[in-house]
């Protein structure tokens, strides 16, 4: 599921911004992307992310701003001065000022460095308080987008439902067809003799193959476990999944057994709202 959450947290000069970006994935994947002075909490933070958002594609990236004036710079003197002395021809020769000679030095990396400092246990409490507002900024924004696939998922269940009790009409019609259309069969082959006890007997064989009822009722009690499942407080996404693989089980059989052209017609618009239903919970936990 989709989702996204900032926060900040302030400690002493430092500044602490968290923001969690989340897509929909099968599996746990989370990016992290974090200063190396905090390289050491790394384990910490991937455990409580993927405590909260159990599955997703999950960027978190932590930035830490500090005040230039605040900035722990440590100078190395001597390889400053071993710098400087072998090229003071570059004054001479550029015409380079002395001070624009001296700052180019200090944009050397080995020469002026951040001094890195284990950061204490406070500062990682803030971190962590960071994340935590993070997360469930994240977790809020896809309870929101949950309430709002739960509500399409129960509207397209409704619509086979719906399209179910529909079949009804014609299933009342469709036995009387069946057995005209056979007689007028045995008129046009022109059968003058037929045992009508053995073809009583054939035709109930043969209605008891096209009857569905069994098929039918599967069929309710697998929407009425779905409606009872997407209510879950549980992350069912799984489930839910092979419900669906059930009612599309009993849907096409239904097809299959119906030998009606408008009863097959409905069987297509019930297949056609299982597709979109298998779409949609792709994004569901």
């Amino acid at each position: 599921m989709t989702g996204y959450g900032k926060a900040t947290a302030v400690f002493s000069d430092k500044k602490f911004i968290v923001e969690i970006r989340t897509l929909n994935s099968k599996q746990a994947d989370i990016i992290l992307k974090i200063p190396k002075d905090y390289l050491a909490n790394e384990i910490d933070i991937r455990n409580k992310i993927s405590s909260v958002l159990e599955r997703g594609k999950i960027d978190c990236l932590l930035t830490v701003e500090v005040s230039p004036d605040k900035q722990p710079i440590s100078i190395n003197q001597e390889l400053f001065n071993c710098y400087y002395t072998q090229t003071l021809w570059l004054q001479n020769d550029f015409s380079l000022d002395k001070n624009e000679h001296i700052k180019y030095l200090l944009t050397n990396p080995d020469i002026a460095k951040v001094a890195i400092k284990d950061p204490c246990k406070e500062e990682v409490d803030t971190i962590f308080e960071a994340l935590n507002q993070a997360l469930q900024f994240v977790d809020e924004f896809r309870i929101n987008e949950g309430k709002i696939l739960t509500d399409d998922l129960k509207k397209r269940v409704g619509i086979i439902e719906t399209l179910l009790l529909e079949i009804e009409p014609y299933e009342k019609e469709r036995v009387p067809q069946i057995k005209e259309r056979i007689y007028a069969n045995l008129l046009e082959l022109e059968f003058n003799k037929t045992d009508e006890n053995r073809l009583e007997q054939e035709l109930i064989y043969y209605l008891e193959k096209l009857d569905f009822t069994e098929e039918k009722v599967r069929l309710k009690k697998h929407i009425d476990y779905f409606y009872q499942t997407i209510m879950s407080p549980h992350s069912e996404g799984k489930k839910l999944g092979f419900i669906v693989q059930e009612m599309l089980r009993e849907i096409n059989t239904l097809g299959s057994k119906a030998n009606d052209a408008a009863i097959q017609q409905i069987v297509v618009k019930m297949k056609d709202e299982i597709e979109k239903i298998k779409e949609q919970l792709c994004n569901i936990l």
